[in-house]
């Protein structure tokens, strides 16, 4: 599944899933592959021009609602809208994130942009939980957080995102015990991911020595998340819960100390 605006979807499985941040990279990966595998998808957003146009290039599987996973009230409206929509829900994926590739030093980060990241990162997956439950419930569904291998290593001047994410995984075993066993709850932490578009993966490839340094011999792409994302929601998971799956090609267990 190498380029996921192009794939044609398979017939329905009769399962929807709920993906967060999916006007782009990661999220919009694991739409399209769950699309292919048949599911009737909701993409949610803050983007809502971008978000409305991926979701009809992937066709009458696929569906947009804008949201933005901090604001209690539109979760509540989207899953309302989904709900309305499909009468079920299977599948949550919460991917939307703030990921600001502006590092900001501790002694300049403001702690309006501290709580934005926060909202966004952890509370709005805590929220989604909060009112997916009684469906994802009916239908013994599944729960998948986008966490990162940022919440176990750091490069300086990220303390936001890291915390978000460090608290991800937290919340992620605590709402496994909490909803289970009718809902399971995992998370996924990607690695270096080439989330650009296809298009532009292809008209400016990543280097040679950017996938020489990984022990998978490559960088990854969002089809690696989006396949892992995917098994998790699936039924041939059944048996795991609470887990965290680190999607990196190896980079976090290699030894990095200079010579």
């Amino acid at each position: 599944m190498t380029d996921w605006m192009l794939e044609a979807p398979v017939s329905g499985n009769g399962r929807v899933a709920l993906v967060t941040g999916a006007a782009r990279g990661i999220g919009l990966g694991i739409a399209a592959w769950l699309v292919s595998e048949g599911w009737q998808v909701v993409l949610s957003d803050i983007d809502r021009a971008r978000g409305t146009k991926v979701a009809k290039a992937l066709g009458d599987s696929a569906w947009f609602v804008r949201m933005d996973v901090s604001v209690e009230d539109d979760v509540i409206q989207c899953v309302a809208q989904v709900l309305g929509q499909f009468g079920r829900l299977d599948g949550l994926v919460c991917n939307a994130a703030i990921a600001d590739p502006h590092n900001t030093p501790l002694e300049s980060l403001d702690l309006e942009q501290w709580n934005r990241v926060l909202a966004v990162n952890l509370t709005g997956p805590m929220l989604l939980a909060k009112h997916c439950a009684p469906y994802l419930r009916a239908h013994c569904g599944a729960i998948v957080n986008l966490a990162s291998t940022r919440a176990r290593q750091s490069e300086p001047d990220t303390e936001a995102y890291v915390a978000s994410k460090g608290g991800l995984l937290a919340l992620t075993h605590a709402l496994a015990i909490s909803l289970g066993p009718q809902i399971r709850v995992n998370a996924v932490s990607p690695g270096w991911i080439d989330a650009r578009d296809p298009s532009v993966r292809r008209a400016a490839p990543l280097t040679d020595a950017d996938h020489a340094q990984h022990p998978a011999g490559r960088a990854g792409v969002v089809e690696d998340v989006a396949a892992m994302v995917a098994w998790l929601l699936s039924r041939n998971s059944g048996f795991v819960t609470g887990q965290e799956f680190v999607v990196d090609g190896g980079m976090s267990k290699k030894m990095i100390y200079g010579d």
